[in-house]
C-alpha cells in the first residue's frame, strides 16, 4: 500500500513523523506492508522548488493509495497574492485528488473534560462529526479577485445541486453508523445558495427515513457548539461554514491539536490534522501529534480497511491521555508537558498495552 507523505511547513514534519511511527508499528504487528515516499508541499516547496505544489509531488500523490499531510503555511508569504501562498497548494491538491467530503470528528476525551472550555457536565459524552463540503462554495467560486483600483475585492459563492447531493449522502450514510442524527447547517434566511442547500438536503433525506434531520442556521449552530455540543451528532456544512465550525469544535476536545480529518470521494484519500503549521513553535518539540496520529487511524480505517487496528489506535490515544500524558497545549499550570516525540511514544506504549491485554485475555 503506497502512502505519500507531505510533511509541509512549520510543525507539519514533527507531527507527521509521529503518525508514521504509528503506521510502521501497525505494519510490523499486522504484516500489512506500507510503502512511504516523502514529497514537498507548501512554503517548503516554494523555497526549494519555486512552486507550492510541484508536479512530482502531485504525480506521487495521484499514484498513491492515500496521502498523509502535515500542515502548510508560513507568515513570510503573507504579503503575496492568495494564488501564490502555500495555502493555494493545499487547495490545488484537494481539487486534483477530487475528494469532496471532508470528515472532521471532534470527541471529548473523558480525561480532558476538565481541560475544555466547558463545565464537565456540559461536554460529557460529546462526540460529533463535521462533514464539510470541500470542493465548492466560496473558496473555489469564480469570478474572484480585485478590481483595478485595488479598493474593491470580490468572491463568488456558488453551489450546484450535484455538489450538495453527493456530500449530503455521505452525511446520511455516516449518521447510520452513529446516533442517526444529521444537522444541516446553512444561512437560508439570507443566502440563495443556502436555500438550495436546504432544499436538496431535504430531498436526499427522504432516501434515509431512519435518520433524523434538522436544519440549523450557522449562527445558531455556533451558539449550540458553545452551549450544548453533545446535542450534535453529524453536522453537514458547506465549505466556509465547515471550516469555521470545525475549528470551534476544537473547544469540545480541548485543543485544536487533537482533531484529525479525512477527505473522501476522489481518486485518492487525503488525511491531515485540522491544525495549521504553527510556525511560532516549529522545531521546539511542543506540538501535539494526536491530530496527526488520529488521522493515521482514519487512514487505516477508510483506505486500508483495517478497522480493528484503527480502533486500537483510537483507544490508545484515550489510554495515553488517561495515564496523564499531556503536551503543552493540554497541560495544566504546573503540570509536566511531554514533547511531541514523547507524546507519540506514549500512544505507541498504550497501543502495545492494548495488544498485550487482548492476547492475555485470549490465552486465558
Amino acid at each position: 500500500m503506497k502512502i505519500a507523505l507531505l510533511p509541509g511547513d512549520g510543525i507539519g514534519p514533527e507531527v507527521t513523523a509521529e503518525a508514521v511511527r504509528i503506521l510502521k508499528d501497525v505494519s510490523e504487528h499486522s504484516g500489512r506492508a506500507f510503502s512511504f515516499s516523502t514529497h514537498a508541499i507548501g512554503g517548503a516547496a516554494i523555497d526549494a522548488e519555486g512552486a507550492g505544489l510541484p508536479e512530482q509531488t502531485l504525480e506521487a500523490c495521484l499514484g498513491a493509495r492515500a496521502v498523509l499531510l502535515g500542515a502548510v503555511g508560513h507568515p513570510k508569504f503573507d504579503g503575496r497574492m492568495p494564488s501564490e501562498r502555500p495555502e493555494a497548494a493545499l487547495l490545488a491538491l484537494r481539487q486534483a485528488l477530487g475528494g469532496f467530503a471532508n470528515l472532521r470528528p471532534a470527541v471529548c476525551y473523558a480525561p480532558l473534560a476538565k481541560r475544555t472550555a466547558f463545565q464537565p457536565d456540559r461536554v460529557k459524552g460529546a462526540n460529533l462529526l463535521i462533514i464539510r463540503e470541500l470542493l465548492g462554495g466560496l473558496y473555489y467560486g469564480e469570478p474572484r479577485g480585485f478590481e483595478a483600483s485595488g479598493n474593491t475585492a470580490f468572491n463568488t459563492l456558488i453551489y450546484s445541486r450535484t455538489e450538495i447531493e453527493r456530500v449530503a449522502r455521505v452525511a446520511f450514510v455516516r449518521a447510520r453508523e452513529r446516533r442517526k442524527k444529521v444537522a444541516s447547517i446553512d444561512k437560508a434566511n439570507v443566502l440563495e445558495t443556502s436555500r438550495l442547500w436546504r432544499a436538496v438536503v431535504s430531498e436526499v433525506a427522504k432516501e434515509f427515513p431512519e435518520i433524523e434531520l434538522e436544519h440549523v442556521y450557522v449562527d445558531t449552530a455556533a451558539m449550540r457548539l458553545a452551549t450544548s455540543p453533545a446535542s450534535f451528532d453529524v453536522m453537514l456544512c458547506d465549505n466556509l461554514f465547515g471550516d469555521i465550525l470545525s475549528d470551534q469544535a476544537a473547544s469540545v476536545a480541548g485543543s485544536l491539536g487533537l482533531l484529525p480529518s479525512d477527505t473522501l470521494g476522489g481518486r485518492v484519500d487525503l488525511y491531515e490534522p485540522v491544525h495549521g503549521s504553527a510556525p511560532d513553535i516549529a522545531g521546539k518539540g511542543w506540538a501535539n501529534p494526536i491530530g496527526a496520529i488520529a488521522s493515521a487511524a482514519m487512514l487505516l480505517r477508510f483506505s486500508a480497511g483495517m478497522d480493528k487496528e484503527a480502533a486500537e489506535i483510537d483507544h490508545a490515544i484515550e489510554d495515553a491521555l488517561s495515564s496523564g500524558a499531556r503536551t503543552r497545549d493540554l497541560a495544566a499550570p504546573g503540570e509536566r508537558a511531554l514533547s511531541t516525540r514523547d507524546m507519540g511514544q506514549a500512544v505507541v506504549d498504550a497501543l502495545h498495552d492494548i495488544r498485550d491485554r487482548r492476547h492475555s485475555y485470549h490465552a486465558v
